[in-house]
């Protein structure tokens, strides 16, 4: 078996996936480029992708092509109708990193909660050494209990949110982006009451023709004044223009991981922004703590020797 990994780095180079060598010849690519796709995977019979597209024509370039492994939850990055009409299986990685997202989803909260890019700069720069006063309470704060927290898009990860902000205090409800999931024990809201109401929210749901552009001009102003939004579902979800401009028309707050187009266009209006330390941006790394990646390697692992076993079997 000729097992090809186009895009290695995206896991990370602490992830040993060296165990791969051990059922076939290995080739392992750090990043590939559209122009480089097809040939890479010529010859290969087990693809491994994180990010990199393969669509239906280099499928067909690609006889030798058995398994193709997606290093991620999402499988938009491979046209599966095709490869299913050429018996090809694709198989993704589910579950693996709850856990961590859930826990970046409340380190970005009590970041921007807490104002804790203020009081780091305050502490570094010598203003509290130089105050005479043991404390700093200019940039008050609140806690999360007693407040509402609403969650778009309640599937697992959203579920897991929802238990730990009730284990803070706060009041959780929820929107389904989808329309169906509504037997949940949290109050369902339509999208613009919880808007509304709530002090912190966080997106947990999946870019699709419904939740392209959910989040934009016509319903931002709706969120309460020092509200905290959070996206750690899928960039595009929110309107980042939209957004830019209603940071800077007053006073919010928003984390966000996920990006339109990632990495972060230069010129994207959320780099301009009056006011930056109201707004945190990871580089979509929220799934990325070391026990995930181990999670989604065992996974890969799991899905190559699954495959290969059915194989022995036909």
């Amino acid at each position: 078996m000729k097992i090809v990994v186009l895009d290695a780095k995206t896991l990370g180079d602490d992830l040993d996936i060296s165990p791969l060598g051990d059922i076939g010849a290995l080739r392992v690519y750090p990043t590939t480029q559209p122009n480089q796709t097809l040939d890479r995977i010529r010859d290969a019979n087990i693809v491994i992708t994180n990010k990199v597209v393969i669509t239906a024509e280099m499928i067909d370039a690609a006889p030798p092509l058995k398994l193709i492994c997606i290093a991620a939850t999402g499988m938009n990055n491979v046209d599966l109708e095709h490869a299913a009409s050429k018996g090809i299986s694709v198989k993704n990685v589910a579950g693996y990193s709850s856990k961590s997202v859930v826990q970046h989803t409340f380190g970005m909260a009590l970041y921007l909660l807490e104002k804790l890019a203020y009081y780091d700069q305050c502490v570094k720069s010598g203003e509290w050494s130089n105050s005479g006063i043991f404390t700093d309470v200019s940039h008050p704060f609140h806690e999360i209990s007693g407040k509402k927290w609403g969650i778009v898009g309640l599937g697992t990860i959203g579920q897991e949110v929802a238990h730990v902000a009730t284990a803070f205090g706060a009041d959780v409800c929820y929107y389904s982006t989808s329309g169906s999931n509504l037997k949940q024990p949290y109050p369902h809201l339509p999208l613009e009451r919880l808007l509304r109401d709530c002090d912190i929210i966080s997106i947990h749901a999946p870019l699709n023709d419904k939740t392209i552009g959910l989040i934009n001009k016509s319903n931002l102003h709706f969120i309460k004044e020092n509200a905290i939004l959070l996206n750690l579902g899928r960039g595009g979800i929110i309107d980042e223009s939209d957004l830019a401009r209603e940071l800077d028309r007053r006073c919010l707050y928003a984390g966000l991981d996920v990006l339109s187009n990632e990495p972060i266009d230069a010129n994207n209006p959320l780099m301009q922004i009056r006011h930056p330390r109201r707004l945190l941006i990871t580089p979509h790394i929220a799934w990325t703590s070391i026990e995930a990646r181990q999670k989604l390697f065992e996974g890969i692992v799991h899905n190559i020797l699954t495959f290969l076993k059915s194989e022995e079997i036909k």
